[in-house]
């Protein structure tokens, strides 16, 4: 995607939340961010983080959620230049250095990570980091998967207390936290209010129904991840393909949505940035 066609596809995106309200019949205060990683300038591949920050402002968004391990001052700078914010801070090592690992020398590097990504998160004024817990696989048991990650999360969540930030766990396709009780079980016996959950509305629907997952997570609910998903452009073409729909095209039922939303997490949820 060039820097022509995100700014079109963005502004879109922009006119179609500002629509959305008065199309639901309530108006709420949610703010939007993008995901850093998702941002491309098209063929300009040494594009520095300024120059992505002002297309992220130009689009139209008022804050972005970069990753962690990026040059602090590199990033600070583009935030002061741009006036936008930080949503949150998404854990740049959580795919490479599970949290689930056999290896404990890489639990210690993932936690090590999670912890960069803590202190990242304060640096940038985020109130939350995103965190994938762990993958599943054919070496990993999903048991073993349960176990290990929380072991390591425990672990930092005395930092995460005393910098203020909150651990957010997002469903993703790990082939783990299937389940919203399992999600809400997960989450429920750190016992402490430093670990939530960063919500994706989109990856929910291959497998389930995003409104059922919301009543459920509640307050849990630290962000959430706003995309569509299309389960007919899924069974035609790949599950990766669901995702290629415009917004209101595909399977969410939005104002269920929007309504689980407004009965699970109230004021709170609105007060912070959706990415």
């Amino acid at each position: 995607m060039n820097r022509r066609n995100f700014l079109h596809v963005t502004g879109l995106a922009a006119t179609g939340a500002a629509l959305a309200p008065s199309a639901f019949g309530k108006t709420r205060d949610i703010h939007k961010a993008i995901m850093y990683g998702t941002v491309s300038l098209g063929e300009k591949k040494d594009a520095s983080v300024l120059e992505k920050f002002e297309a992220v402002k130009a689009a139209g968004f008022e804050g972005i959620e970069p990753m962690s391990h990026m040059a602090q001052t590199e990033v600070l700078d583009a935030f002061k230049a741009t006036g936008l914010k930080a949503a949150s801070v998404c854990c740049n090592t959580h795919w490479k250095l599970t949290l689930s690992d056999p290896d404990p020398a890489v639990r210690k590097a993932g936690l090590a990570g999670l912890e960069q990504s803590l202190k990242d998160a304060k640096a940038y004024g985020a109130t939350s980091v995103l965190l994938v817990p762990g993958t599943v696989t054919k070496q990993v048991s999903y048991a073993d998967a349960y176990k290990r990650s929380q072991a390591e999360i425990r672990k930092a969540i005395p930092m995460a207390k005393d910098l203020g930030v909150k651990i957010a766990i997002e469903n993703v396709w790990n082939q783990f936290l299937l389940s919203p009780l399992e999600a809400v079980r997960y989450v429920d016996e750190f016992e402490s209010s430093w670990v939530g959950w960063h919500f994706d509305i989109g990856n929910v629907v291959n497998f389930g129904f995003p409104e059922q997952w919301i009543r459920l997570l509640g307050k849990r609910i630290v962000k959430i991840h706003v995309k569509e998903y299309s389960r007919k452009k899924r069974d035609k073409e790949g599950p990766y393909a669901g995702f290629k729909v415009p917004y209101l095209s595909g399977d969410n039922d939005w104002p269920a949505v929007m309504a689980a939303l407004d009965e699970a997490n109230g004021n709170l949820l609105y007060k912070g940035f959706k990415t």
